[in-house]
């Protein structure tokens, strides 16, 4: 059974979708409906949605800003969009953050479900046992095996900066593998098992989830892992809206998911930072070797970017002690907890904004703040909100909309839903 988030400002809209996927026959459990996308983050961020349906054009913040927003939450997610708009950019950015399909209003119901059943085909689908998903990537996938003299020159790429211009059109002129950039950053994936057809088929994963949109270029990386560089043109590079340490972050988990869900088999990813120019890619692979490593320190997390953690004292020979460590880790989580109760009646909070105010990606933010206070970093700035309104609610005579507004919900209504989901009982009930 699925549980389907349907997004559009127009109730009507949101209500005859509603109808059309309750009748369709389909194994859903629950529809969820959000006239914005503020009150979308907070099903997204509270229920376990299998496909998210969204509207493009939506007041302060769009469906294209929403499903960037549910890629940071949840990397897998499929999307549909819905649009009043047939305009190339909009589906441009929309099959980038993943929309499995792109349709325009007015809807054709039966086109509409025939997408939504397409998507929750594969949403989860049993993967079948290690040995026959390996068996079949031969023949589901036309990459060619990748060839020692290919594999040797990536390795040069990497080894050799001062030689790396050379390597590349040699690269190039050989195999047809542009590196042309001029940003990079490289991910290495660790697999928890070693084999050349376990490699094999984790490069064609990553491959087909990267595609042509990163320009990826994978290949192996020793006998348990394989390298992936990610490229931007100056135009991708400058593209307003996008933070780069988000969209890493959001990356090496979507490949850490799929490969773990597809292969069966445990992986370790670690993401490089962002340089510019063929020259620094040498230090990029470094970078993501070394991220690697700190699958040793915290054996939970398995997606690690090499700017979250300090490596002074490493290139001093020093390895920080463990108290040096959580002292880090404790401040990190204190300027989240600072940040956030300052801001959490503030609509639209998000927790890479968080996160970029501590200078840590979303992931490695989430993590530290579940392990040392016990819960995520959302269900905290719920607790502050329905704290606050709790408050409000028995010691003011202010209005349920203010209230809302004061924690920062838009609609009150939502604002209702969630307190009820909180405390058990609606802010009126609990007023008399």
């Amino acid at each position: 059974m699925y549980n389907v988030l349907v997004v559009d400002d127009e109730p009507l809209i949101c209500k005859g979708l509603c109808s059309l996927l309750a009748s369709s026959g389909l194994a859903i459990s629950q529809l969820f409906t959000a006239h914005n996308c503020y009150e979308a983050m907070d099903y997204l961020r509270m229920e376990d949605i299998d496909l998210l349906i969204t509207d493009i054009q939506m007041g302060e913040m769009s469906g294209i800003q929403l499903m960037h927003q549910a890629k940071m939450i949840k990397p897998w997610l499929p999307a549909i969009v819905i649009s009043a708009h047939e305009t190339f950019q909009y589906a441009q950015l929309a099959i980038r953050l993943g929309a499995k399909d792109y349709l325009i209003k007015p809807l054709n119901g039966e086109q509409f479900l025939d997408a939504v059943r397409n998507v929750l085909l594969g949403v989860n689908k049993a993967v079948p046992p290690q040995d026959e998903t390996l068996a079949g990537f031969r023949e589901q996938f036309r990459l060619e095996q990748p060839t020692p003299e290919r594999t040797a020159l990536l390795h040069r790429l990497l080894a050799e900066p001062a030689s790396a211009a050379e390597t590349a059109e040699r690269l190039q002129a050989r195999f047809g593998t542009e590196l042309s950039g001029p940003y990079y950053a490289v991910f290495r994936v660790r697999l928890g098992a070693a084999s050349e057809l376990l490699q094999y088929a984790a490069l064609n994963v990553a491959m087909e989830l990267l595609d042509r949109e990163w320009r990826p270029v994978a290949f192996y990386d020793g006998d348990d892992a394989v390298a992936v560089i990610v490229q931007w043109s100056d135009a991708r590079y400058e593209e307003n809206g996008t933070n780069k340490i988000d969209q890493l972050d959001m990356l090496g988990r979507s490949l850490h998911a799929n490969i773990a869900k597809y292969l069966r088999v445990p992986c370790v990813v670690g993401i490089s930072q962002i340089l510019r120019g063929a020259a620094f890619l040498g230090e990029l692979g470094a970078q993501a070797a070394k991220a690697v490593r700190w699958n040793e320190e915290h054996r939970e997390l398995g997606v690690f970017y090499y700017g979250d953690f300090s490596w002074a004292r490493y290139a001093q020979g020093q390895e920080p002690s463990e108290e040096e460590m959580a002292a880090r880790n404790n401040l990190i989580v204190a300027k989240a907890k600072a940040y956030i109760d300052e801001h959490y009646a503030q609509k639209g909070l998000t927790l890479h904004e968080v996160a970029q105010k501590n200078h840590v990606s979303p992931n490695y933010l989430s993590y530290l703040f579940k392990k040392n206070t016990g819960h995520n970093l959302w269900e905290y700035v719920i607790k502050l909100r329905m704290e606050e309104s709790r408050r409000l609610i028995l010691h003011t005579d202010l209005r349920r909309y203010e209230i809302a507004e004061r924690v920062g919900y838009e609609s009150p209504e939502h604002f209702s839903k969630i307190f009820k989901k909180v405390y058990g009982v609606s802010p009126t009930e609990l007023k008399k």
